[in-house]
């Protein structure tokens, strides 16, 4: 656990990547960028074991301290694999996981729920391992799921919870039922206790969908969220609602998916990802304008993308989720440069023409 490091100075002190900013009332601080382990699941194609390793080395060596995992990411291979990086690590650092996902096997006799649809944010994974996820929102869920990520980490304590992937996009026909359980089921019940007994630090959600922290809001007070792709340079569609609402909460956010799953941060030819899939090309024209007006400015798009979200005070840290040292290397040097102030007004000139 890393202790708070004094008050936030606000979106017009320099920071690095490895600045710590305190996380909303939770006591903790986290580095401002922090490395998100959905690639050692195998996101977008497969990463072997010793490649997963040098990249969490990597990012320990290079002073990043908030790690953030989940069960989904590779069913259950990333916290493994986090888990056996960081558990022997003698400095403080802060992990976050999610709950709301079990891991099971279809096993001959074994009654098991249905397999929900393919919802639309779930990209899958090339190297995972073989289990299958039931999604359990309850308070007895919660509990297994706090557990069970317990043992796969080997950690005895766990610094935040993200209720993972709640939402009506998530779940079409499926939301009300696992809302239900959410909150009468006594999900949100489940981590006040943890965060009483001192079992976690605080909880929230991790979720890609704004309208779900705005929603959970009105249910319990959350500390801090994750948020993923919902205030970058292409979608602003938490900025109006939600970040104002945080705000007047002290909810802190943590700001993953800065480049909308690649599109921000990969080179102008070949396939190019947008909120987990294939970008349509109205979002491969709007980013060529982006890219453009970096160039005029001397910064890479991966750059501007990177630093856009913690020009704002209600993000405090921004996560992203390299598959390999020279990515992560290049992530920490962008946003470790200083950006000219003109960039953003005519981001913002580009981006309302469109």
């Amino acid at each position: 656990m890393i202790e708070q490091a004094g008050p936030q100075t606000g979106e017009a002190a320099r920071l690095d990547a490895t600045t710590l900013r305190p996380l909303g009332r939770t006591g903790l601080s986290v580095t401002a960028l922090g490395l998100g382990t959905a690639p050692l699941g195998g996101l977008y194609g497969p990463l072997p074991r010793s490649q997963a390793f040098d990249l969490l080395e990597c990012a320990w060596e290079q002073g990043i301290r908030y790690f953030d995992t989940a069960p989904m990411y590779g069913m259950t291979r990333s916290e493994h694999l986090t888990g056996h990086a960081l558990r022997e690590k003698t400095e403080p650092f802060i992990l976050s996981t999610k709950v709301g996902r079990l891991m099971t096997t279809d096993r001959a006799g074994r009654r098991l729920p249905p397999e929900p649809p393919k919802n639309p944010l779930d990209p899958g994974w090339y190297n995972g391992l073989p289990f299958r996820e039931v999604f359990d929102y309850s308070y007895d869920g919660i509990m297994r799921s706090y557990d069970d990520s317990q043992q796969r980490l080997g950690l005895a304590r766990l610094d935040i919870l993200y209720v993972h992937d709640i939402g009506r996009v998530t779940h079409g026909a499926l939301h009300d039922h696992h809302w239900d359980a959410l909150t009468k089921g006594g999900g949100f019940r489940a981590l006040q206790e943890l965060k009483a007994a001192g079992d976690i630090a605080g909880f929230g959600l991790g979720v890609n969908e704004w309208e779900a922290i705005r929603d959970a809001l009105e249910e319990t007070d959350l500390d801090c969220c994750l948020l993923a792709g919902r205030y970058t340079l292409l979608d602003r569609s938490a900025e109006q609602t939600l970040l104002p609402l945080v705000q007047k909460r002290e909810v802190a956010v943590v700001l993953g998916g800065v480049f909308n799953s690649g599109i921000l941060a990969t080179p102008a030819r070949g396939v190019q990802k947008f909120d987990y899939a294939d970008a349509p090309s109205d979002v491969v024209i709007k980013v060529e304008a982006l890219r453009e007006i970096c160039e005029e400015h001397g910064v890479p798009l991966g750059a501007a993308a990177i630093n856009f979200p913690l020009r704002h005070p209600a993000i405090t840290s921004v996560l992203v989720g390299a598959r390999s040292r020279a990515q992560l290397l290049q992530n920490i040097a962008w946003i470790d440069m200083d950006l000219p102030e003109a960039i953003w007004a005519d981001i913002d000139r580009a981006l309302n023409q469109s």
